[in-house]
């Protein structure tokens, strides 16, 4: 595609903001321009793209279904953009920028943990984390690492194994106390909570020890598990959670097991980079820092005499 066809970045932001609010008056008024300004540029848009990308529904605006899968795109773009104009405005003109995305629950609870020690042996790399619950696009956003959960073998990423996870069904100790769960009557009592990313993660939970439950696939679902564990520790109901994400509150007391059955599952959580650049040093550091600190992590606890 020639440059000349492709839409200016304000279109772009004029189309998703209008998309966004489904409305040309709340859109001009958010980018402070006139409601003609972004009327002409979604004209404009439809124009380079020759398809339709709003349609009036009585007196609503509704995006067609054109425009919903371009809106997608749009996203990503500005996306993109923001992040490579942060990277540029942060950048102090010394060292290296590393590009870095993760799962939201996991960079919070695991990743953070370990990333002071790093940057502070490294006072000249510049670190760009981003974080979301969709897959990441390592090659088209420019990403240098990335943690993946999954099987370990993608197309064109190198991938470096972290660790596996052992699945533990948790309730806060009040919960449990006032239901008493029977996890071979798959917790008929309770209200079971699901992580919108694995629907199946009940139903395996149960099939793992021989219980069949038509309860397996139905009940609240949230979408990271940071919210999850903050619903159970609030007494919301019993959830699936990989252990080493609730460590510190099965120490505390804030969760407790709802059964000592423990899910070894087949996947495991990844750093992959593009294969181009796994051998560039600031990459390479980050990887091996990491994995050695996951090895760490993975150490049975020395016992007491």
């Amino acid at each position: 595609m020639k440059a000349r066809h492709l839409p200016s970045t304000v279109t772009i932001q004029c189309f998703e903001t209008a998309a966004r609010h489904l409305s040309f008056t709340r859109a001009a008024e958010e980018l402070s321009i006139t409601q003609s300004a972004v009327s002409k540029q979604v004209a404009q848009l439809e124009d380079v793209l020759q398809r339709k990308l709003f349609r009036r529904l009585r007196r609503s605006l509704v995006l067609t279904p054109e425009g919903a899968l371009y809106l997608s795109e749009a996203r990503k773009i500005l996306a993109q953009l923001e992040m490579s104009t942060n990277t540029i405005q942060t950048w102090s003109g010394q060292g290296e920028v590393l590009k870095v995305a993760t799962l939201p629950t996991f960079g919070s609870r695991w990743l953070a943990r370990h990333l002071p020690a790093f940057l502070e042996a490294r006072p000249q790399l510049t670190l760009q984390l981003t974080d979301r619950v969709e897959a990441f696009d390592v090659h088209g956003e420019g990403l240098d690492v990335a943690v993946f959960h999954g099987h370990g073998s993608w197309p064109g990423l190198e991938c470096h194994r972290l660790f596996g996870e052992e699945v533990v069904a948790v309730a806060a100790p009040h919960y449990l106390a006032e239901r008493q769960p029977d996890a071979a009557r798959a917790f008929g009592d309770c209200r079971l909570l699901h992580l919108a990313t694995r629907p199946a993660a009940w139903h395996h939970w149960f099939a793992d020890q021989g219980i069949r439950s038509e309860r397996s696939y139905y009940g609240t679902r949230v979408e990271t598990f940071h919210t999850l564990i903050q619903m159970l520790i609030n007494g919301a109901g019993l959830g699936l959670v990989p252990r080493f994400l609730i460590d510190e509150e099965l120490g505390s007391g804030q969760l407790q097991l709802a059964s000592l059955h423990v899910l070894t599952t087949p996947d495991a959580y990844y750093l992959v980079t593009p294969e181009a650049l796994g051998e560039q040093p600031h990459v390479r550091h980050f990887i091996e820092y990491l994995v050695e600190r996951a090895q760490c992590s993975a150490l049975p606890e020395p016992s007491t005499p």
